[in-house]
């Protein structure tokens, strides 16, 4: 992959040598501030595959402002139907979407998780799984310098990894520590889930099922499995199954303190 530099301003050959020299630094910094983000950018997805875009998944601005803004993507996890033994989403979000665990949990992508909470004071334990919670208002995106981590028109949180320039600052923002950075040179990597070395990524909801009016991996999985412990839809419409659900039903979100508003929601703690 070749990159090519802008070409410098020309100099005013009538200008006495002090001058030129001082325009030739300022046309240097100039230079570098701004293309300081779009080269860190490439040299962050230098690794993609042969034939893989990183616009094929609905990650670029222009397919995040062409979303249907009418709409609200979201998740509803019963946690008392969630299986603690039972590691189906995760599995099958690795297969679908090309990443996996070598038993690093501090280093290794982590997409979907499954985490367990107990009550301390009656030693009750519940599993769930965890993933980018898709904020109204998420953390990442406000602090991300290059506008990588965005937030589509339909609430669906995505990293443009050809404006990543992996500074982990959207990893330390997330409440919810949903977000991997990628150390290792990436291999076999899904078209429709492209990944770059140097680049934070999370889950996307499945983004290229559900622009295809799919469902993502995850709940297929866990209604294959007979647990039906998810449930997605889209969270404006009230005639949608989750709109029903969480109308009947009460449902919490993680920190609710942090007023970001979640997409994904959890009923039946116990």
């Amino acid at each position: 992959m070749k990159f090519r530099m802008p070409a410098e301003k020309p100099m005013d050959s009538k200008q006495p040598p002090a001058a030129r020299a001082q325009a030739k630094k300022t046309n240097k910094a100039e230079m570098t501030r701004r293309d300081l983000l779009r080269s860190g950018a490439a040299v962050a997805t230098a690794t993609l595959a042969p034939g893989v875009t990183l616009m094929a998944f609905g990650g670029s601005p222009a397919e995040a402002a062409a979303a249907d803004a009418g709409k609200r993507w979201g998740l509803l996890i019963d946690v008392s139907k969630c299986q603690e033994d039972c590691n189906g989403c995760v599995q099958a979000c690795s297969e679908e979407n090309g990443w996996e665990s070598t038993g690093h949990p501090e280093t290794d992508a982590q997409w979907i998780r499954k985490v367990t909470l107990k009550n301390t004071a009656t030693g009750h334990t519940q599993s769930m799984p965890m993933m980018c919670q898709h904020c109204e208002s998420p953390p990442c995106v406000d602090v991300c310098p290059t506008g990588a981590s965005m937030k589509r028109a339909d609430g669906i949180v995505l990293v443009d990894k050809h404006t990543c320039i992996g500074c982990r600052y959207c990893m330390m923002a997330c409440p919810f520590k949903a977000r991997s950075f990628v150390h290792e040179p990436v291999v076999n990597q899904k078209s429709h889930a492209p990944r770059g070395q140097g680049t934070v990524e999370s889950c996307t909801l499945c983004v290229h099922r559900v622009d295809k009016g799919g469902t993502p991996a995850c709940v297929e999985a866990c209604a294959a499995a007979g647990h039906d412990a998810i449930i997605f839809g889209d969270l404006k419409d009230p005639n949608s199954e989750i709109s029903k659900r969480l109308a009947e039903y009460p449902s919490v979100a993680l920190r609710p303190d942090l007023n970001v508003n979640p997409g994904v929601r959890y009923s039946n703690f116990g």
